[in-house]
């Protein structure tokens, strides 16, 4: 047990403060950005054993956006009529969907081209996807996007299933969860858009 233990630390403390996360996520706490900050440090050094490269170089993107993630959230609501001093909880705009599904396309065939060109990476598909689609992922939660939660879906699921290909169990029973907070983090966002919406 105490070998599994040591040969799974990092996965396991990952998966606690994922857990985390997505439980802050959920109830729309700011404090998500900095337990954020520290799983994803240590998501960088398990990825990089494990030779998920691209999720490797996604979580370096994900470090950077949980300082504009919080930025963002901090800044104080254009609305005086608002209840809440900060942003609220929109849908994704539609102009912005086409732009970011073009890039999503875009750098999910050059992470790919990376993945197959420089590196041994055997799933190079699954792992240029799941991080081109992170990447507007995170974007959208940043911007407080009701939308994003759809968008964790899709890569939770094919996260979930990679990760146990790859020996990570912690960390793929963890995506697994991710999928039903996800959903029911859609249904508590939209209701709060709502609640926000009628009380403008």
């Amino acid at each position: 047990m105490s070998q599994f233990i040591a040969n799974h630390w990092l996965d396991i403390v990952t998966t606690i403060l994922g857990l985390a996360y997505i439980l802050l996520e959920y109830r729309v706490s700011i404090w998500l950005w900095i337990v954020g900050f520290f799983m994803q440090s240590l998501d960088i050094v398990l990825y990089y054993q494990k030779g998920l490269y691209a999720d490797c170089g996604m979580e370096l993107y994900f470090l950077g956006m949980t300082f504009y993630g919080l930025y963002h959230w901090l800044r104080k609501n254009s609305k005086e009529k608002k209840e809440s001093p900060y942003i609220p909880i929109t849908h994704f705009p539609i102009r912005l969907a086409y732009i970011w599904t073009i890039l999503t396309l875009c750098i999910w065939g050059a992470i790919y081209w990376f993945l197959v060109t420089y590196t041994d990476s055997r799933v190079p598909i699954a792992d240029s996807f799941t991080t081109a689609l992170s990447f507007v992922g995170i974007w959208a939660l940043a911007r407080k996007y009701l939308e994003q939660w759809l968008i964790w879906i899709v890569v939770d699921v094919v996260t979930s299933a990679l990760y146990f290909y790859k020996d990570i169990p912690f960390k793929a029973s963890l995506y697994a969860l991710y999928v039903v907070i996800a959903i029911l983090g859609y249904r508590k966002w939209r209701k709060m858009m709502i609640q926000e919406s009628v009380g403008s």
